[in-house]
């Protein structure tokens, strides 16, 4: 039996578009087993009956590319997912899937007396699942990442550096029932941005590293984003109006991802009554979560969360 463990992740946060991430302390655990013959897909908690249970699986179809890129052979899988991250809300879903079916794959590796992938491989090959290395980054090295592309290669590159995320920031993602899709959401970014807004964000995009490292108190500034939360705003206005009730507070809120989930970033540890209760009152689940460990595999026995 070869299992992994793995975060959620939110991408973006704020103007760091396609580039920062961080894991949040939300966890997908997958358990492998290989078999004489066939594939068995078992799905427990979210997803439950809603997803395939066959060969399009995204975690089989990631397990499937990290065999051939391992050269490993089997015969059958029986593959158990036990899914905690909800699903299409902004949450890095489908890059823990895609992470965590590759990490299995190191799992049956060291089975097999061969080197795993290392952290640099994982990012590689999860990106290009992915097509961008923000959620993927983030699901490997675990805390907070800024990841870039280097689209010179064919296939592209991806890389990724950890960043030491303050310790007085408090995170308080807030989770919707309604959700959505990255690639629907995508479509409405214009395809070309002015350079007021262009340098804006990179500005933004600069200060949030130092905010996220070493000057909390700079997140609200840092947050700031002109590139994709407003175009995003109209498909999802619950989120959009709860992102600016948040600030309106004095919380760092962000679109999480592509939305429509919503993440809190404070020096304060609790938010505002008011705020938690008009949460609640617009169908968002809110609770405290802190950042989330890198991906975690083991080989012979299910890895520990």
């Amino acid at each position: 039996m070869a299992s992994a463990v793995v975060a959620a992740s939110s991408a973006n946060l704020g103007p760091g578009f396609d580039s920062v991430g961080l894991a949040l302390s939300l966890y997908d655990e997958i358990m492998v087993e290989t078999t004489d013959s066939g594939l068995t897909v078992e799905v427990e908690g979210e997803g439950a009956g809603q997803l395939s249970l066959d060969s399009g699986h995204l975690v089989v179809r990631a397990i499937q590319c990290g065999l051939d890129a391992a050269a490993i052979g089997v015969s059958g899988l029986t593959v158990r997912c036990r899914n905690a991250i909800p699903h299409s809300r902004g949450l890095g879903s489908s890059a823990a899937a895609v992470v965590g079916g590759l990490a299995v794959v190191n799992g049956l590796a060291a089975q097999a007396d061969l080197t795993p992938f290392d952290e640099t491989q994982l990012i590689q090959l999860a990106s290009e699942f992915e097509g961008h290395p923000d959620n993927a980054a983030a699901a490997v090295l675990g805390g907070a990442v800024v990841s870039w592309t280097d689209r010179s290669c064919n296939p592209p590159a991806y890389s990724a550096v950890p960043l030491r995320l303050h310790p007085d920031i408090h995170l308080f993602p807030a989770i919707p029932e309604e959700r959505s899709s990255t690639a629907e959401t995508r479509v409405m970014l214009p395809a070309q941005v002015s350079h007021y807004d262009a340098s804006f964000n990179v500005s933004r995009a600069a200060l949030l590293v130092v905010a996220l490292t070493e000057r909390p108190d700079l997140l609200m500034a840092a947050t700031e984003d002109v590139l994709h939360q407003p175009q995003r705003a109209a498909a999802m206005p619950a989120s959009a109006e709860y992102l600016r009730l948040l600030r309106r507070y004095d919380i760092a809120a962000v679109l999480s991802g592509a939305g429509p989930a919503v993440i809190g970033l404070t020096t304060e540890p609790e938010l505002p009554p008011e705020a938690v209760e008009y949460g609640a009152a617009n169908g968002f689940s809110v609770s405290e979560m802190t950042a989330g460990d890198g991906v975690r595999w083991g080989s012979g026995v299910a890895v520990p969360r």
